[in-house]
């Protein structure tokens, strides 16, 4: 989960820092710790799931039909 960037020869400082954010963020390392910092509610989490499940359902539908 550690993300490590490597100046390389002729390369800017704000191209490594943005370099440096495109590989944090398709870490999702980000996001893993805002959802473990704060508490969800076990109904949420079930109501978030459901939600999901029934968004890729409705996905595959429209697939199907196409």
């Amino acid at each position: 989960m550690a993300v490590v960037v490597h100046r390389q020869k002729g390369e800017s400082r704000n191209d490594l820092i943005n370099r440096f954010r495109k590989l944090f963020s398709e870490e999702g390392i980000l996001d893993t710790v805002r959802r473990k910092v704060r508490y969800i509610k076990p109904s949420r989490r079930r109501y978030e799931r459901q939600k999901e499940i029934s968004h890729r359902v409705r996905l595959e539908k429209r697939q199907k039909s196409r």
